[in-house]
């Protein structure tokens, strides 16, 4: 189950850099419709879970539900949202591959375990794959916007290396509580502090909302984005470790390229290809112990269930 929900959040996850440019572009804006999505997003889970009686309102009330909204929501988001004003998609996915890293790094500082050098290696391969993987379809023109954006993208992914790594804290923490109550509880203060921003920042005129591109776009990030590949992301971190889910952000392009040769024969050039080795070999390099790990669960429980002679 490990991973087929990492390869159904890598699907998901691979398809929002563009559901979001495609919503800006279309006039949505970006704080608001980024707290509407989180919000409802997380009010609808949790509505779901206290129905089923696996989540009560004191749960709301913890503070590490509060540092993980502001880490994993607002702070990743937030800076995205505003940032695909001016950058293109692509770019934007470049730039938020280097949250592995930036998980590593925070990782060792923190627990001052040294990764072996097969773990480093890897992030770096992986980082060079999507580049190259990315790199005949980047486009930019540069502007102080554009470096602007590009340092707000940055400044995110240090907000999601520390929510990734709080997270498994409180994943730990927190174990008799649903994943998925988890996650709903900090989309929604994610989502009231998204809406506060753009109650300061923003002129929100409704009529975009009558544009089917945005409305499609916000629908599609809340309940597929959000509710679906957020819920599976959590889910991992508690179930792994904080890297190895983070590095949907090295496979998401590999399957966005695929599904595009596959579906619309758009061409496949060398340095595509060469990029997705690099991240097929980047992925195996980085969670080389976590994968050991894996196998050696599920050989035990295989033998245990293999028919005796």
């Amino acid at each position: 189950m490990v991973f087929v929900n990492y390869f159904v959040m890598c699907l998901i996850f691979g398809t929002t850099f563009l559901a979001i440019k495609v919503g800006i572009d279309a006039g949505a804006p970006p704080f608001f419709s980024a707290g509407v999505r989180f919000f409802l997003a997380g009010l609808v889970l949790f509505a779901v879970m206290a129905w089923k009686k696996q989540a009560s309102l004191s749960i709301l009330l913890r503070k590490e539900m509060a540092i993980t909204g502001i880490c994993l929501t607002y702070g990743v988001f937030a800076t995205l949202y505003w940032a695909e004003q001016y950058l293109s998609s692509g770019i934007a996915a470049v730039l938020s591959a280097t949250a592995p890293l930036m998980v590593m790094l925070l990782q060792t500082g923190l627990s001052r375990q040294k990764l072996s050098a097969s773990s480093w290696a890897g992030c770096l391969i992986g980082f060079v794959g999507v580049v190259l993987l990315l790199l005949p379809g980047l486009t930019f023109s540069i502007s102080m916007l554009w470096v602007a954006g590009c340092v707000a993208v940055l400044f995110g992914q240090l907000f999601y290396a520390a929510g990734a790594v709080y997270s498994r804290h409180v994943s730990q923490q927190f174990k008799e509580v649903s994943p998925i109550t988890l996650n709903a509880a900090q989309m929604m203060y994610g989502g009231i502090l998204l809406l506060l921003t753009s109650a300061f920042t923003e002129q929100v005129h409704m009529e975009f909302l009558l544009s089917s591109q945005s409305v499609f776009a916000l629908l599609y990030l809340t309940f597929v984005g959000s509710m679906m590949g957020h819920t599976i992301f959590y889910w991992l971190v508690a179930k792994t470790n904080p890297l190895f889910p983070s590095t949907w952000l090295y496979i998401s392009p590999l399957i966005a390229l695929a599904l595009g040769v596959a579906l619309y024969q758009e061409p496949l050039y060398w340095s595509s290809l060469a990029g997705g080795i690099a991240i097929i070999v980047g992925i195996v390099m980085i969670n080389l112990k976590t994968l050991k790990q894996l196998v050696a669960k599920k050989a035990p429980l295989q033998h245990a269930e293999s028919p005796t002679k």
